[in-house]
């Protein structure tokens, strides 16, 4: 009978034809994120996050009707019988017929409630036959995202928080700029996929233990440093839905969001085609000499997204949880050692929060930021520059 409560509301939900582009604003109401003054889970975007949606209604429904049964027999029972009106306690210990009544009863309930549970969670797990994989590595704090298999095969990027720092304010001073709509939860890489495929997430992570999540989607997933783990979702409608990093992974931990766009078919192509062109620009050669100042320019860009948050824009790190780059003895001494550094990260257990490994970064990126970091602040070392072919030799 329960099994059949939960059929029918699954049945309710009209989720769209795989084939359709439907706009899930338009068709749920739903922002793809959290809502304000929101009570309940968000609309379902995926034929999971509606089994979820329904089991939870189910379960929430049979755990009131218990509560109003068992707490209403039991008022009922104070009140009328209460010493003042003559009644006295029952003499009895046992009864046969309760004790079974109340041992099979919740167990069947229990059955009721646990075989779609189960039927949902089963196909939860079940990532086989994926149209298109990608590798989700969480780091100390953003997302890395790796095309691994599909469409869109090779394709390779960081997403980092776009919010600006100037919303969020610093440590002990309040923002200076007004916050946006999407404040913390908007990124400068979004994650693109198509409408009605089945995509699968393979997650990991650099440092910590970290969690990709996105509840429209009803996926949650541990990403955790040396083991692969995976979910996956459909989408039914096209959108753009917002998730968090869901497992505490250090001070920057609410600064890591996920977003993922959901396109149509075509709009997926021609999205794969531009980032393919994107980064075969952007893939420079590592035989190229460049200038102190073409480094510089660079590199400066490269340490904003990815190393400001935790050493400051102004190289002077935070006490006791991030070393300063400002007068750090890596920075101004042999450029092999900071490149090493980077390359394969360090941990001299002084902070709590060790230098992760940035292999991830191309050799002309790390490059860049050496050279930037050793030319900036009041850093003057001898070794002032590093170019892309320094980097290269260091990884081999």
């Amino acid at each position: 009978m329960l099994g059949l409560a939960v059929t029918a509301a699954n049945a309710a939900w009209a989720g769209p034809a795989a084939t359709a582009a439907v706009d899930y604003k338009t068709a749920t109401g739903g922002t793809g994120g959290p809502m304000v003054n929101q009570l309940n889970l968000q609309a379902p975007a995926t034929q999971i996050a509606a089994d979820i949606y329904s089991l939870h209604t189910l379960m929430m429904v049979i755990i009131m009707v218990i509560f109003v049964a068992v707490f209403g027999v039991m008022f009922y029972s104070i009140f009328k019988h209460r010493k003042s009106l003559g009644h006295k306690a029952a003499t009895f210990h046992e009864s046969t017929a309760v004790e079974i009544a109340w041992t099979v009863v919740p167990f069947l309930i229990v059955i009721g409630m646990a075989l779609p549970a189960t039927k949902t969670v089963v196909a939860m797990k079940d990532t086989s036959n994926a149209d298109i994989t990608i590798k989700a590595t969480g780091m100390q704090w953003k997302w890395g995202y790796d095309y691994l298999k599909g469409e869109g095969e090779g394709i390779s990027f960081l997403s980092n928080l776009s919010t600006p720092r100037s919303q969020v304010g610093q440590p002990g001073e309040a923002p200076t700029e007004q916050r946006g709509e999407n404040y913390l939860m908007e990124v400068d890489n979004e994650v693109v996929v198509p409408v009605g495929k089945k995509i699968r997430i393979v997650t990991t992570a650099n440092d910590v233990i970290h969690a990709w999540m996105i509840p429209a989607f009803g996926v949650k997933q541990d990403a955790i440093p040396g083991f692969v783990r995976d979910t996956w979702f459909k989408a039914e409608y096209t959108g753009t839905f917002r998730g968090n990093c869901a497992e505490l992974c250090g001070k920057e931990h609410a600064f890591m969001p996920i977003v993922v766009r959901v396109v149509t078919a075509e709009e997926y192509t021609a999205w794969v085609n531009g980032k393919k062109k994107e980064m075969a620009a952007l893939a420079d050669d590592p035989n190229k000499t460049w200038t102190i100042d073409e480094l510089k320019t660079k590199g400066e860009k490269v340490y904003t997204a990815n190393c400001a948050v935790c050493h400051q824009a102004n190289g002077k790190g935070v006490p006791n949880a991030f070393a300063a780059l400002d007068g750090s003895a890596i920075v101004t001494g042999p450029k092999a050692e900071q490149i090493k550094v980077l390359l394969h990260g360090q941990k001299t257990g002084k902070f709590p929060s060790e230098m992760p490994a940035w292999k991830q970064l191309s050799d002309t990126d790390i490059a860049a930021v050496i050279t930037y970091t050793r030319n900036t602040w009041s850093n003057k070392p001898a070794e002032n520059i590093v170019q892309p072919a320094e980097v290269v030799a260091a990884r081999k």
